[in-house]
């Protein structure tokens, strides 16, 4: 009877600190993890697996709600995409929804690029083509479905379509680069449009919701410019240019922080702007970008969502510089070579544990680190999963980002889905 109530009362201790990780970049889509009862150093160089189970290709990192995992693939022979649940526990495949798409005009093809979103017991899935689908989260039941790139005569982008899908309120909202529907809104439950928007190139960053004068304001980066969009109407409440100098080519999620938002792309260096906190307006900062992609100023990020502390950015350069830099100004206080492989388009992702950060690199490696002005301080590393070829054929590489939920760590490559615990008891 002891050893009963000893284990209830250590899983009511979970429940109350343990967290879901159900869509791109956590529970509120900012990088931050804020679980408690985290290990402070890595046991071993190499962490060691709860699980593992066989998947396909793909970009798209796992989410995790409801004690389910779950995370996208692509199959080439039948050529399918397909979404996949399992059991947060044992790797346990529960269910898994497979429909056949043509990936001819997807550069990179190695699979799905969005994140799923699980809200209310519904998962939303949005494939590379723009195949949209909402499933019963723990039957995988399709609900409604819309095949975006046919119905909204998409314009796609050379590596396909990879903003995840956001949800506010009844809604859910998806990127997609339609033609005069670059944005389109529709009813979570019933799959009906209630809006389109902006007749821009689609671009590869997921929206960022901000709060300002009093109002909800979805904020897009498009290949044309950045949108603030009224997330329950569509309505363009503001807009700033920022044309894509060469192509389209921003993958990091627009950042939040203090009382600015910060944009950075590997062809298009970096960009600050300011809400007004009074009017539906945003003002420049300050744009700092390079003569080309080797000769960079700033930060010209990729894939990596750089991490913003306090008053200074901490980011992943082209090659894979690790770079330091002053919040307001731009000007680098430091570099560091020795995060993640130096190599064009290497990068990092980053989430914040209290005042640690966790860095996940492309030789899927983790690193427990604290970051200052002072300098990269690396606590502690280990390899979690091996990188595959099929994302990027030059080199062996793994750029899916990673799950935290449960104090465990999900992660994918090419080849299997791994859970792994990071609890310090």
């Amino acid at each position: 009877m002891k050893r009963l109530s000893v284990l209830l009362l250590c899983s009511v201790a979970f429940a109350l600190h343990a967290d879901d990780w159900p869509q791109w970049r956590g529970p509120n889509r900012d990088g931050a993890w804020r679980e408690t009862g985290i290990i402070e150093k890595f046991p071993a160089k190499q962490i060691a697996r709860k699980w593992s189970v066989p998947i396909g290709g793909g970009y798209s990192g796992p989410t995790v709600a409801n004690g389910r995992v779950y995370v996208t693939d692509r199959i080439e022979r039948p050529e399918q995409e397909r979404i996949h649940c399992v059991d947060f526990k044992t790797g346990k495949k529960l269910w898994t929804h497979e429909y056949a798409v043509s990936y001819r005009d997807v550069n990179y093809p190695a699979g799905p690029r969005a994140a799923v979103t699980i809200d209310e017991g519904r998962a939303y899935a949005l494939g590379a083509k723009g195949h949209f689908h909402c499933l019963d989260a723990k039957t995988g039941k399709v609900l409604w479905e819309h095949d975006c790139f046919s119905e909204y005569r998409i314009r796609l982008p050379i590596w396909g379509i990879a903003a995840s899908p956001v949800v506010d309120g009844d809604l859910v909202v998806v990127m997609i680069g339609g033609t005069k529907a670059c944005v389109v809104a529709f009813d979570k439950k019933t799959g009906e449009e209630k809006w389109r928007a902006l007749d821009d190139r689609a671009n590869y960053a997921t929206p960022t919701m901000i709060e300002q004068a009093g109002k909800k304001v979805l904020v897009f980066w498009t290949g044309e410019q950045v949108a603030g969009l009224a997330p329950q109407s569509g309505k363009v409440l503001w807009a700033y240019p920022f044309k894509a100098r060469k192509m389209p080519l921003g993958i990091s999620t627009p950042i939040q922080h203090q009382d600015i938002l910060y944009f950075t792309g590997f062809y298009d260096g970096s960009l600050m702007l300011r809400p007004n906190p009074k009017k539906l307006e945003v003002s420049k900062v300050w744009r700092r970008i390079g003569r080309s992609e080797r000769s960079t100023d700033s930060l010209h990020s990729i894939i990596s969502t750089p991490v913003l502390l306090g008053d200074y950015i901490y980011g992943v350069d082209s090659y894979g510089e690790f770079r330091c830099l002053e919040l307001m100004t731009g000007n680098r206080v430091w570099e560091d070579r020795t995060a993640t492989p130096q190599d064009r388009w290497s990068t990092i992702h980053f989430v914040q544990n209290g005042d640690r950060t966790w860095m996940f690199n492309e030789a899927g490696e983790l690193i427990i680190a604290e970051l200052s002005p002072g300098g990269f301080n690396e606590i502690s590393r280990a390899k979690l999963i091996d990188p595959t070829p099929k994302q990027l054929r030059r080199r062996l590489v793994v750029w899916s980002h990673p799950a935290y939920a449960y104090r465990h760590v999900f992660a994918r490559n090419d080849r299997e889905l791994i859970c792994a615990s990071l609890a310090a008891d």
